[in-house]
């Protein structure tokens, strides 16, 4: 049985321990955006016929222009990003993997699954850089993406298109990740997108089999990615609700660490009884195994603000 692995969304484990319906919590331990992409109206096609080319096609074109992917790079839309990094350390011969941490723990987790060694500086094969980085914000450069086999993953950079690595995606060896559940706030549609290399996109693609993603995720997604205004008009927000929150956060002690407008990070005396407290007003929050005084918060949404007041009085 595959170890499990720490991440935030477990919120069944706090109603566990906390008690409460799933209806009475803010869960703010992911960073998926709380005010979702409204949905468009979804074909009938593509809940009963077998996800078709043209629309598979239509996604492909959306993501291009929204993401301004450089012509001779390969777009392959996957049913999420976790898809993609479950599979892209058996696209080369396993070697060294330099992945800078702390961050997102599956690519490390299924790196070593594949028999590569994990490292976090030179000499290296292959290198993943979380951009920005979760969960701290950190950004990294070109110059810091190195090795045969790139992988850079912007789940997170839909917040700030300004510092996107895209122009690097028609380099050979480079694979850039997109999630569309953490900007668009549907994480429960499973849609993602490796975007780079043609020939180990083939590759993936082949692992994958037909039909990867589903005929409502195709349909959602173009109208998603084609939706511009409502991209800057959710940047905005993000930023003003951010910036609310640390507000909030440092009036009651809490120091800044870094994060993104999805998601902010704390440094704080005990993170695990900032934890228990937010759980006993029914917020789960997250934090890490791997330092006892950081507590990470993403956005509430317009309706959680008071009850997250009350529980940090």
């Amino acid at each position: 049985m595959q170890n499990l692995r720490d991440h935030g969304g477990n919120l069944d484990a706090a109603m566990a321990r906390f008690g409460g319906r799933r209806s009475s919590w803010l869960d703010l331990s992911t960073g998926i955006n709380p005010q979702a992409y409204p949905l468009p109206a979804i074909s009938d096609a593509a809940w009963t016929a077998l996800p078709d080319v043209a629309a598979r096609d239509a996604l492909i074109k959306a993501a291009r222009q929204f993401w301004s992917v450089p012509e001779n790079a390969a777009v392959l839309p996957v049913a999420g990003a976790s898809a993609a990094i479950a599979h892209i350390p058996l696209l080369a011969a396993k070697g060294r993997v330099a992945i800078p941490g702390p961050t997102y723990n599956e690519h490390a987790a299924s790196f070593a699954m594949a028999g590569w060694d994990i490292v976090e500086g030179l000499p290296h094969d292959a290198s993943v850089h979380v951009h920005p980085n979760n969960p701290d914000g950190r950004l990294w450069t070109v110059d810091d993406c190195t090795g045969a086999l790139r992988v850079i993953d912007e789940s997170f950079c839909d917040v700030a298109p300004d510092v996107s690595l895209m122009a690097q995606a028609d380099k050979a060896g480079t694979l850039i990740l997109k999630s569309f559940g953490k900007f668009w706030g549907l994480a429960g549609l499973r849609l993602g997108f490796a975007i780079g290399d043609a020939a180990l996109l083939d590759r993936l693609s082949a692992m994958l089999g037909p039909w990867a993603v589903a005929g409502p995720a195709l349909e959602i997604g173009t109208a998603a990615l084609g939706d511009i205004a409502w991209a800057v008009e959710t940047r905005t927000r993000l930023a003003h609700d951010a910036t609310r929150l640390d507000t909030l956060m440092q009036s009651r002690g809490a120091e800044i660490v870094g994060g993104t407008p999805l998601f902010r990070l704390y440094d704080v005396e005990n993170a695990s009884a900032w934890q228990d407290q937010l759980a006993h007003h029914h917020i789960w929050s997250r934090v890490f195994p791997y330092n006892p005084r950081w507590i990470r918060l993403g956005l509430p949404p317009a309706t959680g603000w008071a009850q997250l007041e009350t529980a940090l009085a």
